[in-house]
């Protein structure tokens, strides 16, 4: 077993026991026969999460076992970020009993009751369940809720026959993640129907291995564009980086295979590299650089300044780069004739709450100036796609799997 999943587990044993100290104390009152149901179900509830992170760790269930894998993974995140909730109003109820314990150390008559307070208590549990709730309404209905996010991108003194010309980008398939396929197919229905004139893929095909798009290449495969192929780039995990392979050639024989994913799918990938597309008496300069980040943890791939070398000029210029942070670290800076750059990655962290016009926050944000949607500087755009998958959570919550659409017009 892996050291860290082993600390991991008894921390969240830890934790368990410390949570149920405030279950135990909110049921108190409840008539004994109601209240042992109770105490039986959380604790068999936990057992249930312990055995199946046991099976985990020794391999007893493993990648084959692909329901389990995908939902035992939901089912424990579902149940540490619940009892992790109440921890912070269990320390301070804890706090405050340690405080008024001394104080009644040196007082002649002791005078404060040491018990838990029954609305701290109170206040614990709710903020435990509210994740419960939440994210377990999230992982059943939202993970295959596909919305279509509709944008203009205004460039001065666009070509006329560009006018009105409209992209499709999806990013963030990681089909390992998927565990049914037919809710897809409602996906790919909503990006045809939006009869793009350009469709784009901006990286992670997959989770880790280039065998997760087994079963899926009939699907992906009915995505329609007039230039008869998705353009596409690479994303963090298409480069084999989180799996444990038994040897450096394994690892390179999968990202042969990653790449080869998108020939069977008859995508066009662009590794550091660009196209001329023409449409009517317009030309577009489209770039597609590997994955780069300005974040130290993801790799840096690509090569912006080989990926446009040689390039014409044209009547304007899209990159597709997978990590948003980029733009900020070198596309705004150094090459500020790209009009438009698409990237994915973050995922909104699948979690947030976005009503428009009003609010926008989700905690992708800590780390991401750029997380979801639209962002611009001067003349130049960038649109980060929420994803059109998932990853670790089999769900959403707030943050909607997303198709993208973005018309280029001249007109104010």
């Amino acid at each position: 077993m892996n050291i860290r999943l082993i600390i991991a587990l008894i921390f969240f044993i830890l934790l368990d026991i410390y949570a149920f100290q405030a279950f135990r104390g909110v049921t108190k009152t409840m008539s004994p026969d109601l209240r042992k149901v109770l105490m039986f179900g959380y604790w068999g509830i936990s057992a249930l999460a312990y055995l199946l992170a046991i099976a985990m760790m020794a391999n007893i269930i493993t990648d084959k076992n692909h329901f389990l894998t995908i939902y035992g993974r939901t089912f424990l995140m579902i149940l540490f970020l619940s009892k992790l909730c109440a921890f912070p109003i269990l320390l301070i109820d804890d706090v405050r009993r340690g405080f008024l314990a001394v104080v009644n150390y040196f007082m002649v008559e002791k005078s404060f009751n040491l018990s838990r307070s029954k609305f701290l208590s109170g206040v614990g549990i709710f903020l435990g369940t509210a994740p419960i709730v939440a994210l377990t309404y999230g992982a059943l209905r939202n993970p295959y809720r596909y919305r279509v996010h509709r944008s203009n991108i205004f460039i001065d003194g666009l070509h006329p026959d560009l006018e009105g010309f409209k992209i499709v980008q999806i990013s963030d398939v990681h089909s390992g993640s998927f565990v049914f396929k037919e809710p897809i197919l409602n996906g790919i229905d909503l990006i045809n129907k939006e009869k793009a004139d350009l469709v784009v893929f901006t990286g992670d095909i997959v989770n880790y291995k280039a065998d997760e798009m087994d079963g899926l290449y009939e699907i992906f495969g009915k995505i329609q564009t007039p230039y008869k192929t998705v353009f596409s780039t690479l994303g963090n995990h298409d480069y084999g980086d989180y799996y444990k392979w038994d040897s450096k050639a394994d690892l390179d024989r999968n990202f042969e295979k990653i790449k080869g994913i998108h020939k069977t799918l008859g995508w066009d990938l662009m590794l550091n590299e660009h196209r001329i597309l023409e449409h009517k008496g317009a030309k577009i300069g489209l770039i597609g650089v590997e994955n780069f980040s300005a974040l130290p943890q993801f790799p840096k791939h690509g090569d912006l300044t080989k990926s446009v070398e040689g390039m014409p000029p044209t009547d304007v210029k899209i990159l597709l780069s997978h990590d948003p942070t980029h733009w900020d670290f070198e596309v705004n800076k150094n090459h500020q004739d790209i009009n438009l750059t698409l990237a994915g990655h973050t995922h909104g962290f699948q979690f947030g709450i976005e009503i428009p016009g009003w609010i926008k926050w989700s905690p992708s944000q800590f780390v991401y100036k750029q997380w979801a949607g639209l962002y611009q500087k001067g003349a130049q755009y960038l649109y980060v796609n929420r994803g059109f998958g998932f990853l670790g959570y089999a769900g959403r919550v707030g943050i909607l799997p997303e198709i993208t659409t973005l018309v280029l017009t001249g007109r104010k």
